[in-house]
Parts: C-alpha cells; sequence; structure tokens
C-alpha cells in the first residue's frame, strides 16, 4: 500500500486520542487515528467507565427496589437474567462508539484499524487486516492508555481470576467473590457483585479505602459497604492463591491472623500499567521512564519534539476527563492556537453507592502542605431534597482560604455527588469565593442547594444548620 501523508498522527482512540482527532480536524488539519481494537471509544467506552456506569446503574435499580419497603412499596425478589443484561450494557457501548465513529467520517478523519509501531519520529508503521501500512506524519500523538495491573502471583492462568476488563462481560453472578484493592475500581465492581446477590469480601493493604478521598467523604461508602458486603478488611494482605477445583483457593492475613478461604471468584483491582511497550518508541527520542510512562512538558510533548502523549500513557491522574483536556492542550501546542497549557482543575469522581465526588485541593493535601484553609460543611440529612429520596446519608464541603474567602477545593459524598461536582469545579477554576456561592440562587428542592448552604456555614447563617455563636 501506498504511504499516507498526513499532518497530525494519533495513536489510539480512546477519549483523549478520538477527541485531540477531531480537535484537529476542526482546526483545518489532516488526520489519521489508528486504533487496533476492533472499535473506537478506547478503554473507557469499550472496557472501563462507561460499561460499568451502566451495570452501577442496573445494580442501583435492585438496591431502590430493595429499600423502598421502608417506603411501603415492596418488590418480589429481583431475577436477573444475565445474558439480556449484558446484552443490553453492549448495545449501549455499540451505539456510543458507532457515534464516534460517525463523527470521524464526518470530519474527515482517516480511521486506521490495526496495531502501530514507530519506525522514526515522523514515520508509523501499522500492521493492518490487508497488510503493512506506511503512515508519515508531521506530528504524533500517543494516546494509547493503560490496561488493568495483575501481579504475576494473582496470574494463575484460570478465567476465575479477573481484572476490571473480565469482570465487566459478567461471565456469572458469582457465590463469593474477594476483590483485592479498595480503590475507586474495587469499590465500584463490588457494589455491582453485592447489588447483584454475590458475598463480596474486599482486602485492601492500606488503612483506608479509595485512597485520594478526604476520610470524612469516604467514611460514608465504607458505612455502605460494611452494611452490604460480606466484610471490608483494611491492612489486609494476599500471602497467595491457588486454584482448588471450581474454586480459588486464597491465603491472606488480617490483624496478625492467617486465613485460608476459596472464593468462586477473584477480582483484582491493584492499579494499571501504561500502554507503552512494543510501540516502537526506541525509534524515536520519546523513552518511556521506568514505570513505562512518557513525561512530557506543559505542553504535553514529549523528549521528541514530533511526538506528543496525552492521557493514561502520560502519567498522573488516570482518567478520561483529564485525557480529554489533555487532548486540546497538545493539539493548540501543535497547531500553534492560543490556549494551552494553563493548570487545570482535575475532578474525581467514585460511583460507589453512595457516590464520591472531589475537585482542587483536597483536606488531606491542605493539612499534609501546611496550606491555610477553613473547612465548611453542610450534612444532607437537613437536605430537603435529600429526605425525599431516602438518602440523606451525603455531606457537601468547601475548603476556602480563610483570608480571601475563595474557594480551594470542593468535596461531595452522597446521592448525585459526581453530577453535583461540576459547580465546585467552576468555583474553583474562576477563583469564586463562598460569597459568591452563597448568592446565587439554587433551586429548592434540589441537592445543589447544599452547595449554597455549606458557603452559608462559612459565614454562619445557614438556613438549614444551626451554629453555636463562638
Amino acid at each position: 500500500m501506498d504511504p499516507i501523508q498526513t499532518d497530525l498522527v494519533v495513536v489510539g482512540a480512546g477519549p483523549g486520542g478520538y477527541a485531540a482527532a477531531f480537535y484537529a480536524a476542526d482546526l483545518g488539519r489532516r488526520v489519521v487515528l489508528v486504533e487496533r481494537a476492533p472499535r473506537l471509544g478506547g478503554v473507557c467506552l469499550n472496557s472501563g467507565c462507561i460499561p460499568s456506569k451502566a451495570l452501577l446503574h442496573a445494580a442501583h435499580a435492585v438496591s431502590t427496589a430493595k429499600e423502598s419497603a421502608a417506603r411501603g412499596i415492596t418488590f418480589g425478589p429481583p431475577h436477573i437474567e444475565l445474558e439480556r443484561l449484558r446484552a443490553w450494557k453492549d448495545g449501549v457501548l455499540a451505539k456510543l462508539a458507532g457515534g464516534i465513529a460517525q463523527l470521524a467520517q464526518k470530519r474527515g478523519v482517516q480511521v486506521v484499524a490495526g496495531t502501530a509501531r514507530f519506525a522514526a519520529s515522523d514515520r508509523l508503521l501499522v500492521e493492518t487486516a490487508a497488510g503493512p501500512q506506511e503512515i508519515r506524519f508531521a506530528h504524533a500523538i500517543v494516546a494509547t492508555g493503560s490496561r488493568p495491573a495483575l501481579p504475576r502471583a494473582f496470574d494463575l492462568g484460570s478465567p476465575r481470576v479477573m481484572t476490571s476488563t473480565e469482570a465487566l462481560e459478567l461471565p456469572e453472578i458469582p457465590g463469593r467473590l474477594l476483590v483485592i484493592g479498595g480503590g475507586y475500581i474495587g469499590m465500584e465492581l463490588g457494589t455491582v457483585f453485592a447489588s447483584l446477590g454475590s458475598r463480596v469480601t474486599v482486602l485492601e493493604a492500606l488503612d483506608t479505602i479509595l485512597a485520594g478521598a478526604d476520610a470524612d467523604l469516604s467514611r460514608l461508602v465504607m458505612a455502605w459497604a460494611r452494611k452490604n458486603f460480606a466484610e471490608v478488611r483494611l491492612k489486609a494482605r494476599v500471602l497467595g492463591m491457588e486454584t482448588a477445583g471450581e474454586q480459588i483457593k486464597v491465603v491472606s492475613e488480617h490483624e496478625g491472623q492467617q486465613k485460608e478461604e476459596l472464593y468462586d471468584r477473584v477480582l483484582v483491582s491493584v492499579g494499571r500499567v501504561p500502554n507503552s511497550a512494543d510501540l516502537g518508541l526506541e525509534h524515536t527520542r520519546a523513552t518511556p521512564d521506568a514505570k513505562g510512562f512518557l513525561p512530557v512538558n506543559e505542553r504535553q510533548q514529549t523528549a521528541d519534539p514530533a511526538i506528543y502523549a496525552i492521557g493514561d500513557v502520560a502519567g498522573g491522574v488516570l482518567l478520561a476527563h483529564k485525557a480529554a483536556r489533555e487532548a486540546r492542550i497538545a493539539v493548540e501546542a501543535i497547531t500553534g492556537h492560543a490556549g494551552g497549557a494553563a493548570k487545570a482543575v482535575i475532578p474525581a469522581v467514585v460511583f460507589t453507592d453512595p457516590e464520591v465526588a472531589w475537585c482542587g485541593l483536597t483536606e488531606a493535601e491542605a493539612k499534609a502542605k501546611e496550606i491555610p484553609h477553613t473547612v465548611a460543611k453542610f450534612q444532607w440529612g437537613a437536605c430537603g431534597r435529600a429526605l425525599t429520596m431516602d438518602r440523606p446519608d451525603g455531606v457537601t464541603k468547601l475548603l476556602l482560604d480563610p483570608a480571601t474567602e475563595r474557594v480551594l477545593g470542593v468535596g461531595i459524598a452522597g446521592h448525585g455527588a459526581g453530577e453535583l461536582i461540576a459547580e465546585g469545579v467552576l468555583a474553583v477554576e474562576l477563583g469564586a469565593t463562598a460569597k459568591d456561592l452563597a448568592r446565587c440562587i439554587h433551586p429548592h428542592p434540589t441537592l445543589s442547594e447544599s452547595v449554597m448552604e455549606a458557603a452559608e456555614v462559612f459565614y454562619g447563617h445557614a438556613t438549614h444548620a444551626f451554629l453555636r455563636k463562638k
């Protein structure tokens, strides 16, 4: 095949990759998008963010039906048809992936399906179904993402030991499920399987779940987990695993005691590793670090001037929306458009029950860095909308600069926290003050009022919170 000549080649069609390709095309550049998977969208769409949220929605339906008995509405035991549930979930993914493909076509982005390797700083070789395809480019963006880590000690070669990729295929609802790792992926998928009927045990090496979230926020998730999981063991570690017939035998240590237990399936959720190997980067000046991430500057440029990297493969927080933001930074740097490298406020959301979300400075970070701050909290037990939803288990808190009253960070735990955090992002990004939030009229009755009332708490006159005079 004749070589393809292009201004920009993007390797990887996840939320960072296709965002970069589309933006560059919108700015008038010739763009080629290379993807090795059968469809566009990357891990986020096909085996990460979207399928997990679809299954969490289904799981919440089961939980809501069960909880409605307290409101005088009862249903029979749920009957779960896994095949139909999988088909519904896969239908969501197919619809979204098809939409991305259509958008690529409408923008004139040329999509090449195959496995890419750099041959030089201006040449890419792609192994396609029709044979090798050479792509010559002026600039390249590496957006190859990451994959679940599976330490060798846990890799038994058994389908009963899963990463998030296999778990999201819902092969079955195991009677007993062990989740190794109490981070956001482990806790989210634990929530799915527990709601669908599994007895879930979580083993976490640290002294808390959801490391990164403030303790007062993650505490609400722990309370739910202790009621709905079989067990959550903190400061625990796995000593060994082996197959035992149709189960997995796990030896673990917790509180100085060893336990030997049998599980139907084990979900390993101990982090992710970047997809930077076998890309032919040795033929360029872009060199991965010891952990496999590609170091970049503030413009997302690697040590090779022609090659940029975005998203998970570039390190930092491994979030889809961070990749999409970096896509714009890289494209603007390549095309010479204004914009750019300004430090962005990146929100984090954990879609557990309840949800946890935060942005800007956390309270733990403020204390560790000795940054002056004041905390203002509003408990959802005084929020009318939360009570009408039977979800008073929530809190909204603001971290404020005591001198300027500027919002430094926002943390929310509660039903729909992921939808509410965007106001916090806006406040931190635009340098809003507590007075700005307090004076903005929030509709009643809504959960968003908790943001306004948290700001009013700072001034000591929140309508639905009594504060003793000091």
